[in-house]
């Protein structure tokens, strides 16, 4: 796909699902601007050095004045795609699980993914081109009850689901088309740590998503908003 001189955010870029959508975005031409937490990820980062990368060091997505530090870095204008990866995973029982542990989940996945939404949309709303978003929900924000033992997870991905498409609704008519994937368990070293005795060629892999992503965010796509896209591999 061709991405030649679009400007792209990806947040957790540095993350195995991340990493691959990044390379993808190098191949198809793009400069990738991708925010970080760690110094350690960054050094890690295959991609560190690339002329087309621009890393930002973030302590925070959640946090407003961080994110518009990104969107407003010389690198994101004009800005085509941003792509939202950047979350995390706690498992837990309701009755387990406190306001703290709620509001990490809630934080991590889902109050990130609303502030680089809307720094996202008014960046492309300045650059008058229209633009793509890309979300990750995961499979727990499509069939509910299968996020039990996971609920704060469940809730705060169920949320981005809900983002995406109204988000969708209220941009369509500027040339902006908001989507999201929707994984199941992929197939990277920290899940096969996780889970030694799984199946781990029912796995999608994150080459597999990335390519999923990477169209929604591309000019090839041209008519799909408001999807929540499935992809479970064979799980």
């Amino acid at each position: 796909m061709d991405f030649s001189n679009k400007y792209v955010v990806v947040t957790g870029g540095t993350g195995a699902l991340g990493a691959a959508v990044v390379a993808g975005l190098l191949r198809g031409g793009a400069h990738c601007i991708v925010p970080y937490r760690a110094e350690l990820e960054a050094q890690r980062f295959a991609h560190r050095g690339d002329p087309n990368v621009t890393m930002i060091a973030v302590g925070d997505l959640a946090d407003e004045t961080q994110v518009a530090r990104v969107y407003a870095s010389p690198g994101a204008a004009p800005l085509w795609a941003s792509i939202h990866i950047a979350g995390g995973f706690a498992p837990g029982n309701v009755a387990d699980t406190d306001k703290a542990a709620l509001m990490t989940q809630l934080n991590g996945n889902l109050v990130s993914c609303f502030l680089c939404c809307r720094a996202a949309v008014n960046a492309m709303r300045a650059g008058r081109q229209g633009g793509r978003v890309v979300n990750v929900a995961s499979r727990q924000a499509l069939e509910w009850r299968s996020g039990a033992g996971m609920a704060a997870y469940t809730i705060a991905k169920s949320g981005v689901a809900t983002l995406t498409t109204t988000l969708a609704e209220e941009v369509v008519r500027e040339g902006i088309l908001v989507n999201a994937v929707a994984p199941s368990i992929m197939d990277t070293g920290a899940n096969r740590a996780a889970m030694p005795q799984a199946d781990f060629n029912a796995w999608p892999k994150v080459e597999e998503v990335a390519a999923t992503i990477l169209f929604l965010a591309s000019p090839e796509n041209k008519v799909t908003r408001g999807a929540v896209v499935p992809v479970y591999g064979k799980v």
